[in-house]
């Protein structure tokens, strides 16, 4: 199928002022290390070498193809999957191209990339032994067949930089590759240690970069085919509300209409990606698609759960605070005993809304149905589910069905986008009209019909003892999830606050799992988003009532915690915490732990007596154990910060008869670029076995440092988000 491009679009014009072509290898410089290149598209990149592994060629000059299982987001999968294999086959870095790998090959032959989903900050930490043993391996190969082919043994062969060698023999790897490619090793070898690394540990510059600043890289949403057809849909606004009927008469004389299109969930099929009851209209482009659609007259029938709202849900939840809950994890015995004899309690209240990914790309998927072969360009953190999503629509063979993988434009949890019923929707309309067809939701369709944050209400409580510690602690939290799951990912209802590190005696934490009608799931942080934020404000509250200063508080509430206290060590040491500060100025803390590794940030805020916020400086300290990137890691760190503020300061969801009401970024707000403050990185690494993720916790303990700060600038506690709707002036 042909790629054509149609008009004159932002890229092309980047494109044409650049003098670059869309479908160019790239490539450009970093101090102190050259650079490997990737391609705006990087699936169409032929891989005309010969294949040693899975996951790589060698072309006959010596550029070794890396084939990426992972989508390019987070971590950076392109660049941190070709370093990692880079390592162990020991190639110089510019020799280096980097494609995504065949799915359907993935799927259908042996699933021998092992793991293809980009999430949980997993794919360095959790994917490094395979993905460096596929490298380690190669070069093994290698080394056998340039030992057999010199008659010699193949520990007495070295493979260095792309070369082979022994005695006064040598040869590049190109020369042996054919050979290596029938090699049969007798046992895998062992990947490398961290302190053996040449290329690992070392500041590289994403691969991405070049193609996405010049507007070559190419996203889901910008996939043009031959005879193409453009869809806009509206779904029920309560979701899982029924379609009653509908008047498409003004639509169907419209320019451009091709067809009416009604889609009806099915019976038993409820999953995040399932068909809802929705109307569209497909037309030869997505603005007449659009203006069209919008002259048709639905009725819908919304159900009990067009009563549902903000208060009806905040009843309940104050309501299950007067029962008992699962109780999920508890030490002593005597919590509630020891609270209710206390004379020094420290009680309080917290909230989150509903949030949603907001992501820049719009929810969007564009599907190419034939008799011989199904196309998909969906942007999914796994692009396995695009394929399955298709196959299990069409019922249609997976061999059939071949995934194009995207750029993405944001993801963050879900599975992206592209895990919604949009790529049902997009195979249903290609099917029907046996052409190729792109499924946009505008932008306040991708927010009613997202998979939310869900919302949390926690009620915490704690007794102090003689030397100001608590010596007793309790929580007891309420959130929504669709149809009342227990938990996303590793996020439950009291994620972070139960599993908080702090030593107290007597602990009881209690959570209820509250049945909802809007679909939820993970996003960036699952859990430690949002419970950091409770947790460790009330963390200050406690420590502020007991008269500790709140580093030190976490400092002693943290001995013999060896990762903590080595975050909390350089804190101290470089971000110049301190109470000590005029009204009107405010630092505040927070260290939370999040996919194995630990966080803390240090806020620096101002705040006019008006009430006007302005976040100075933002200093984070990581231990992650090890880290194979450190340029790529505080990048992370930034964007996690970013995410996370942008959610708490301005986001949450307002539901009123069962739907959201702030469906764009009008209402939705985000920070803006002028917004975002300075942000200065550290790592206090362990290096002592353990590896933690890098893509997430540098968002959790974000906002609750800025509350923190806040406290202490104006003498209010900000307990619910989001925080901008508060009034923090001061006088």
């Amino acid at each position: 199928m042909t790629l054509i491009d149609t008009g004159i679009s932002r890229r092309t014009l980047i494109r044409s002022a650049l003098g670059v072509g869309g479908g160019m290898m790239l490539g450009f410089h970093i101090p102190g290390v050259e650079a490997a290149v990737v391609a705006p598209r990087p699936w169409t990149v032929p891989t005309d070498g010969v294949e040693i592994n899975a996951w790589l060629t060698i072309d006959a000059d010596g550029a070794v193809t890396i084939r990426v299982p992972h989508t390019e987001q987070g971590q950076g999968a392109l660049t941190a999957v070709s370093m990692m294999v880079a390592e162990e086959l020991d190639v110089p870095w510019e020799s280096v191209h980097a494609v995504f790998a065949d799915m359907n090959r993935h799927v259908n032959d042996g699933r021998e990339y092992i793991v293809t989903t980009t999430h949980g900050s997993q794919l360095v930490r959790m994917q490094h032994p395979h993905i460096m043993r596929a490298g380690a391996s190669a070069r093994e190969r290698l080394k056998q067949a340039a030992a057999e082919a010199w008659g010699i043994d193949r520990s007495e062969v070295t493979a260095r930089q792309g070369t082979l060698a022994a005695g006064d023999r040598s040869g590049a790897y190109a020369e042996f590759a054919t050979a290596a490619a029938g090699v049969t090793l007798d046992r895998e070898p062992e990947i490398r240690a961290p302190g053996q690394w040449w290329l690992l540990g070392t500041e590289v510059a994403r691969l991405d970069v070049p193609v996405k600043v010049n507007g070559g890289a190419h996203y889901a949403i910008d996939t043009r085919l031959d005879g193409m057809v453009y869809a806009a849909v509206k779904n029920c606004p309560v979701p899982w509300g029924h379609l009653v009927g509908y008047d498409a008469e003004a639509a169907k004389d419209r320019p451009g209409v091709v067809a009416v299109v009604e889609f009806r969930a099915e019976e038993g099929r409820t999953g995040p990606n399932h068909l809802q009851d929705a109307i569209a209209v497909v037309a030869d482009s997505w603005y007449r698609a659009k203006t069209a659609l919008d002259l048709i007259t639905i009725e819908w029938d919304f159900g009990p759960e067009g009563e549902v709202s903000d208060e009806t849900q905040a009843a309940e939840a104050r309501r299950l605070w007067e029962e008992t809950g699962e109780v999920s994890h508890e030490e002593g015995g005597d919590t509630l005993d020891v609270i209710a004899s206390s004379d020094r309690v420290v009680s309080a209240e917290y909230h989150r809304p509903y949030e949603t990914h907001a992501r820049m790309e719009p929810i969007n998927a564009t599907v190419s149905v034939t008799d011989e072969r199904v196309e998909v360009w969906s942007p999914t953190q796994d692009q396995t589910t695009a394929l399955e999503i298709v196959a299990d629509q069409l019922g249609r063979d997976r061999r059939d069905v071949h995934v194009n993988t995207v750029f993405i434009g944001g993801a963050f949890g879900g599975d992206g986008g592209g895990n919604t019923a949009v790529t049902r929707q997009a195979a249903v309309i290609s099917e029907q009209l046996g052409r190729p067809a792109k499924v946009i939701w505008t932008r306040e369709e991708d927010i009613s019909q997202d998979k939310q944050r869900p919302p949390h209400y926690t009620r915490l409580a704690a007794a102090l003892g003689e030397d100001g510690l608590p010596e007793a602690f309790f929580s007891r939290a309420a959130w929504f999830t669709y149809q009342g799951a227990s938990r996303h990912g590793p996020a439950t209802a009291d994620y972070s606050i139960g599993t908080m590190p702090y030593r107290v005696a007597n602990r009881r934490h209690e959570r209820h799992n509250v049945a909802a009608h809007i679909p939820t799931t993970t996003h960036r942080a699952p859990g430690a988003n949002q419970n950091g934020f409770i947790i460790e404000q009330f963390v200050d509250e406690m420590a502020l009532a007991g008269g500790w200063d709140p580093l030190e508080w976490r400092i002693e509430m943290t001995r013999d915690l060896e990762p903590w206290q080595r975050v909390l060590a350089k804190l101290k040491e470089v971000a110049g915490f301190t109470t000590d500060l005029p009204r009107g100025e405010g630092v505040g803390v927070a260290v939370v732990e999040d996919h194995g590794s630990y966080c803390g940030a240090c806020a620096t805020v101002s705040v006019s007596r008006g009430g006007e916020l302005r976040i100075e400086k933002i200093v984070l300290v990581m231990n992650s154990g090890y880290i194979i990137n450190p340029l790529n890691c505080a990048e992370q760190m930034e964007g996690a910060a970013c995410w996370e503020l942008s959610h708490a300061l301005y986001g949450g969801l307002r539901l009123e008869g069962g739907r959201f009401t702030n469906l764009n970024f009008d209402s939705y707000n985000l920070m803006r670029i002028d917004q975002m403050p300075e942000v200065e990185t550290h790592f206090a690494l362990s290096e002592d076995g353990w590896w933690g993720g890098v893509a997430e916790p540098g968002g959790p303990p974000t906002p609750a440092a800025v509350a923190n700060a806040i406290f202490f600038a104006t003498g209010k506690r900000v307990r619910s988000t989001p925080m901008m709707e508060h009034d923090l002036s001061w006088s």
